[in-house]
């Protein structure tokens, strides 16, 4: 297993250096046991490729959507300035994110609040470097292998990002089987909307079960997303089922960290 130190803005600029990329953790990425292996497998990646990256790390807070997206305009406002303002002293340029929801607020609501970024979903990210022959992906275990994709709701509909993970997974080599509510169409999780953090509310189905019945239905043996909270919610959504040992959920970043034997 390859090691390496992941390096930070500060120290990056204190040795008069600029990466070509910020990596914008997030709060799942750091705090959440089973979305730190997403960001693993991202970070794997970028030095594999040999990427010019770097993160904020303690200095690095939540973007603000949980807060917006629960009502709370004030705090959210509160954190993207204090977001904004070690960015710009950074002069950071270009972020890439493995969260939707951290590349929806910081592309699409930080500009009014004076952040201006170049910012990437990881999907968009790695296709790109596919495309421009920076990063070269084999099938490997996953040839062949039954899988489906969940589109995230701040990847798809709310940026209407829906080609760039499918064009990564087709390199893959894998059988891609779509479930019958997907792209435009797709179901939630439940997570989005800060639902994540609250109690279920009264109803005949947790929505969570449904779309990991939905992801089940195409007989795949992986259901991959491209969200960490997409991830929790479908990984609760299988073991409830009691699928797991049938049913694997990954990233694509993992996906392409473990086919690539990162």
């Amino acid at each position: 297993m390859t090691t390496f130190q992941v390096p930070t803005l500060a120290q990056m600029t204190a040795e008069g250096k600029t990466p070509e990329v910020l990596f914008w953790v997030g709060c799942a990425g750091s705090f959440d046991d089973r979305a730190k292996k997403i960001t693993k497998a991202m970070a794997k990646i970028l030095h594999h490729t040999g990427i010019s990256y770097a993160v904020l790390g303690t200095e690095e807070g939540c973007t603000g959507d949980p807060a917006k997206r629960a009502g709370n305009e004030f705090l959210f406002q509160m954190q993207a300035m204090m977001n904004i303002q070690v960015l710009n002293g950074y002069e950071v340029k270009h972020i890439v994110t493995t969260c939707p929801h951290c590349f929806n607020t910081l592309k699409n609501e930080y500009p009014e609040l004076g952040g201006n970024y170049h910012v990437e979903h990881h999907s968009q990210f790695l296709n790109r470097l596919l495309k421009e022959g920076r990063l070269k992906i084999e099938g490997g275990s996953f040839k062949g292998k039954k899988i489906t994709f969940h589109d995230p709701c701040y990847l798809g509909r709310a940026n209407d990002e829906y080609e760039a993970p499918r064009a990564l997974l087709e390199k893959l080599d894998v059988s891609l089987k779509e479930m019958r509510r997907c792209k435009q169409n797709g179901l939630c999780c439940g997570a989005g909307g800060a639902q994540m953090f609250k109690e279920a509310e009264k109803g005949t189905a947790e929505i969570n079960h449904v779309r990991a019945d939905e992801a089940m239905e195409t007989g795949a043996e992986i259901v991959v997303a491209g969200c960490p909270f997409c991830n929790t919610m479908l990984t609760d959504g299988v073991k409830n089922r009691e699928k797991e040992d049938q049913v694997q959920v990954l990233d694509l970043a993992e996906m392409i960290a473990l086919a690539e034997d990162l």
